[in-house]
């Protein structure tokens, strides 16, 4: 039986101890890193955007699967902590490369896809994205429109974020204006009642 002294140090060594080669613990979470920038590009903004509930379940599962890809059998924290200086040196280096390269950032991110043009939904980007006219409305409502004859313009962007841009004014704020020029005409025309008795 091992003593508590005995018992403490193999607790530190599992802990800390690497069971996979530095470079190893180095290159597979910069390959998995690799492999899922390119898989989310192929697959598309939409991914990214989250829309739906299944569309949220891949992306968590995600991290699941490529768990073991990027630790392999090493579970120590010193692993685990090469391996996310890892990702997030990979990260940062891919970043600072496209900002100085913004010509071969926007072909690697893909060009906004147009959803709504001048109120009209557009239904050839809606099936490039692989999006439903619900999901759509979805989207709209999260940003304040109640209907989507009240947006403009909406366009998906690469990144998976979505520019809307409601009609000027909209047709709320035009119907109050409107409410609000009837009673200043009602208002003064009982002003002008007022004055004749």
């Amino acid at each position: 039986m091992a003593t508590i002294p005995e018992w403490s140090s193999l607790i530190v060594r599992d802990m800390f101890w690497l069971s996979l080669p530095v470079a190893e613990k180095m290159l597979r979470p910069a390959i998995v890193y690799v492999f899922l920038v390119i898989a989310l590009r192929v697959f598309g903004k939409r991914e990214l955007a989250q829309l739906n509930p299944f569309d949220l379940v891949v992306l968590l599962s995600l991290s699941n699967t490529v768990q073991n890809a990027i630790i392999g059998d090493d579970n120590s924290v010193t692993g685990g902590l090469i391996g996310a200086f890892t990702l997030l040196g990979a990260n940062y280096l891919v970043v600072r490369f496209l900002f100085k390269h913004r010509r071969l950032d926007q072909i690697l991110e893909g060009n906004p896809t147009v959803l709504i043009e001048h109120g009209r939904v557009l239904r050839k980007g809606l099936a490039r994205e692989l999006l439903t006219e619900s999901e759509l409305r979805v989207v709209a409502r999260r940003q304040g429109f109640a209907r989507l004859g009240d947006v403009e313009r909406c366009v998906l962007e690469p990144g998976g974020a979505f520019f809307i841009q409601g009609k000027m004014p909209s047709e709320d704020a035009r119907r109050h204006d409107e409410l609000l020029a009837r009673l200043d005409l009602i208002e003064r025309r009982l002003a002008a009642l007022a004055k004749q008795n």
